[in-house]
């Protein structure tokens, strides 16, 4: 066996869970020979965990989650009356969509594209370190990391489209810049060479890791979107995905629709692929109480720590929702009350979320619903005690709705809009199951918008249906430019074979 050398970053399983998953805890070891140090598969399956962990800051303030949410019409951090969240107006340009390359400075922006890349950098370091090495199931290990290893390039396409390209963690050398469709034929055939090799089932021991079920959910999305992004219809393709999803009967809609947010989500039977997160075994922390909170609401979910009060339900948003529809719910609105159901007045006010906002520019205290979708269990405070809600990526109603919105394309929904489970999406939430005369592309949009809002997939949806350049609420009308984001500055200053996108 060839010899490496070097760092090695071991993670141990999460024996305290009810469920197996990627421990963040690390123990560093130096200089360790690699055949020295993996010694049976349990030590590999350990080891590639450092290509997960990278998946884990998706949904905090600063990452690819908020650039994607703050960018679309779901989410807004707008200015608060007392000047907070301001932050030298970097959540302004990418909510108004001005930002360009004389903006790629953007701190949100540069550590999304961090995010993203370590993946991909995590990805070929484990592939390199764990191919030599003979195991069992070293198949089943080596296709997971490398559909893993394509998710992340599916991000970067996604929100960058040209994007500097590497599989081999030896090289030296900055990676060249390869346009989209090079890209998704990549990660397309990425998935296809390496489904059939990875766990068809989705059992306690693969919680959190790549699967069949996750790889045809993925496989579906780039088909799905191949019309934007490479110019081809492939809703065909998008359909045989989904059916391959569903032909594993593996998973199926959870009559609560909050079944699927609650703080320990592990039993959820319609989620598909998560990012665990545990308040002490986890280096990165899921911490949505502090960025949407208001300090009133420490009543309400017995919080320790102070919410900052940030992020909030962009207003017109909150319309689209019918008053039964129990998604609504998702989101904090009108009159508050404490942990013992009494309402909460604070100063003789009686403590209200409005779900409109007054003046972008100087919002409210109280002004914006918050969100409320994840549940929130009680003593949280942040870098101290955080949520341990496993942040959902894909879950079994965005199979069915992907089928959907494809057979829609095709003109061919008729074929699937009688289907048990795909009527138990709009049950579920109190409404009527769909008629074929029902489907529009603006009523399915806003579907998507109500089932799936918060979970980081507006801007993408967005962009499908041809609206990402209208207006809403604060945002003006914006150019074709600015469906994809500028590559950032300090990414352009150290790799000289980037070319920026346009402005």
């Amino acid at each position: 066996m060839k010899k490496y050398t070097l760092t090695i970053t071991s993670f141990i399983l999460l024996s305290l869970l009810t469920v197996s998953c990627f421990d963040l805890s690390e123990s560093v070891y130096s200089e360790i020979p690699v055949d020295d140090f993996f010694n049976s598969e349990k030590d590999v399956i350990a080891y590639a965990g450092r290509a997960y962990v990278k998946l884990q800051p998706y949904p905090e303030e600063q990452r690819l989650w908020s650039l994607g949410q703050n960018a679309s019409d779901e989410m807004v951090i707008p200015q608060k009356h007392n000047g907070e969240w301001y932050d030298q107006g970097r959540w302004e340009e990418i909510q108004k969509h001005t930002l360009n390359s004389a903006t790629a400075g953007n701190k949100i922006l540069t550590k999304s594209w961090d995010m993203v890349f370590e993946g991909i950098t995590a990805c070929n370091e484990t592939l390199l370190v764990i191919d030599p090495i003979e195991f069992e199931n070293k198949e089943r290990v080596l296709a997971e990391i490398k559909i893993l290893r394509a998710f992340y390039y599916y991000w970067a396409m996604d929100y960058w489209g040209n994007i500097p390209f590497s599989i081999d963690f030896s090289e030296k050398d900055p990676p060249q810049q390869k346009d989209r469709a090079f890209v998704f034929d990549f990660i397309v055939q990425e998935i296809l060479d390496n489904v059939d090799a990875v766990q068809d089932v989705p059992t306690a021991e693969y919680y959190g890791r790549v699967t069949k079920g996750m790889a045809y959910t993925f496989l579906a999305k780039m088909y799905l979107n191949a019309q934007e992004w490479i110019g081809q219809n492939k809703f065909a393709e998008a359909v045989l995905a989904c059916d391959q999803v569903i032909a594993l009967g593996a998973y199926q809609i959870e009559p609560n629709y909050f079944t699927n947010f609650e703080v320990h989500n592990e039993g959820s039977r319609e989620n598909i692929f998560v990012i665990p997160y545990h308040p002490q075994l986890t280096d990165e922390h899921f911490y949505w109480q502090n960025l949407t909170l208001n300090s009133a609401s420490t009543a309400t979910f017995n919080l320790a720590g102070v919410p900052w009060d940030g992020f909030v339900l962009q207003p017109d948003f909150f319309t689209k929702y019918s008053e039964n529809d129990i998604r609504r719910n998702s989101f904090l609105f009108g009159q508050q009350n404490d942990i013992k159901g009494d309402p909460i007045v604070i100063g003789g006010e009686p403590f209200i979320y409005s779900p409109t906002i007054q003046d972008y520019n100087s919002r409210g205290e109280w002004e914006g619903a918050r969100c409320a979708k994840y549940e929130y269990q009680e003593e949280l405070s942040y870098d101290v005690v955080d949520m341990e809600n496993d942040f959902v990526l894909f879950r079994y109603a965005d199979v069915l709705y992907t089928k959907l919105e494809a057979l829609h394309r095709l003109g061919r929904a008729g074929e699937f809009i009688d289907d048990p489970d795909l009527q138990l999406i709009r049950t579920r939430a109190g409404l009527t199951p769909y008629t074929v005369g029902d489907l529009t592309d603006s009523e399915l949009l806003d579907e998507l918008g109500r089932e799936f809002a918060w979970e980081g997939h507006r801007r993408q949806d967005q962009i499908r249906f041809g609206v990402w350049g209208n207006s809403w609420w604060e945002k003006p009308a914006s150019g074709t430019a600015k469906k994809l984001f500028p590559i950032p500055q300090s990414a352009i200053n150290t790799n000289p074979n980037l070319t920026q996108n346009p402005d």
